[in-house]
C-alpha cells in the first residue's frame, strides 16, 4: 500500500501518456487562496469529479501560509492528489502528496537550475513524499510574467520550436522524467501548437502544458498538439465556473478518442 501511495501521481501521468487520454490539473496560487468555508462550499464538488491533479504553488516567496493552504486544499481535494508546484525552496510541506522537483532549464540562472533545489532537497527527503523530477521551460511570445521577473530569466520564443525541443531533450537526457512547458501565469499567449508538437515528437515522457489557456479552444489545441496534461490557474481564478467547463470538455474529448 505504501508503494501505491508513493507512486500515485507518477502512475496518473504515465497512464495519460501511454493511453493518449488527456488530463487536467487545477493550479491554485497560495497567495490568492482564501482559507474560508465559502471556498470549500464553492469547490466541494471537486472531490467527486474526474479532475486529475491539483497543483499548489506560485512564483512569490511568501511562506506565511503555505502549509495552511495545502492542508486546507486537501479538504476540497478528497481523493484528487495535491502536488506542490514550487516557486522556491520554502514552498515545501509534508501535507502534499507529491512535489514537482523543477529545474528551470530554459534559463541560465544557477539559482533556479540547481540552487533552490539544493536548499529544498533535505526537507523533501525528511518528508517522504513522491518526487517528480521535471524539466521546466518558460515559452511564450515574449511576455514577461511574474515567474520571469522572479527567476531573472527570459522565456524562449514560441517562434523557435526547435530550440525548445532541444532544451527539453537535454533535460530528458539529464534524467528528468517529465517536461513542463509554461507560458507563465496570466500570459496572453499560450505555448504554441508547433512547440508542443516538436517536443512531443522527440521526448518519450509525459508532457505538461500550462499558461495562457483561457478557453476550451486553446485547451483543444494543446491536446491535439500532444499535451498529456493541461494546467489551468488564472482562468479559473477569473471564472470559477471554468473548471467544471473544462472537465466536461476533457471527458468529451477522451470519449471521442475511444470512439475513434
Amino acid at each position: 500500500m505504501q508503494n501505491q501511495k508513493v507512486n500515485r501521481v507518477r502512475s496518473i501521468l504515465k497512464a495519460l501518456h501511454k493511453s493518449r487520454k488527456k488530463g487536467v490539473a487545477w493550479l491554485i496560487d497560495p497567495e490568492k487562496c482564501p482559507i474560508e468555508n465559502s471556498f470549500i462550499s464553492q469547490y466541494d464538488w471537486v472531490k467527486n469529479s474526474d479532475l486529475d491533479l491539483i497543483f499548489i504553488g506560485g512564483s512569490q516567496f511568501s511562506d506565511s501560509n503555505f502549509h495552511d493552504v495545502v492542508k486546507f486544499v486537501k479538504q476540497i481535494a478528497g481523493n484528487v492528489p495535491v502536488v506542490i508546484f514550487p516557486g522556491s525552496h520554502i514552498q515545501v510541506t509534508s501535507g502534499a502528496d507529491a512535489i514537482l522537483f523543477l529545474s528551470l532549464i530554459s534559463g541560465r540562472n544557477p539559482e533556479y537550475l540547481i540552487g533552490q533545489q539544493v536548499a529544498a532537497a533535505p526537507k523533501i527527503a525528511s518528508m517522504g513524499m513522491e518526487v517528480l523530477p521535471t524539466a521546466y521551460l518558460l515559452v511564450n511570445d515574449g511576455e514577461i510574467t511574474s515567474v520571469n521577473s522572479i527567476s531573472q530569466t527570459l522565456p524562449i520564443p514560441n517562434r523557435n520550436p526547435q530550440f525548445v525541443r532541444d532544451t527539453a531533450l537535454a533535460g530528458y537526457y539529464l534524467g528528468m522524467k517529465y517536461v513542463f512547458i509554461d507560458a507563465g501565469s496570466g500570459s496572453k499567449s499560450p505555448v504554441s501548437k508547433e512547440v508542443i508538437k516538436s517536443v512531443k515528437n522527440k521526448i518519450p515522457c509525459p508532457l505538461i502544458i500550462g499558461g495562457g489557456i483561457n478557453s476550451t479552444e486553446k485547451m483543444k489545441d494543446a491536446y491535439q498538439a500532444g499535451a498529456d496534461l493541461v494546467v489551468l490557474g488564472n482562468s479559473i481564478e477569473k471564472d470559477p465556473g471554468f473548471l467544471a467547463e473544462v472537465l466536461e470538455f476533457k471527458a468529451t474529448y477522451n470519449l471521442c478518442l475511444n470512439v475513434n
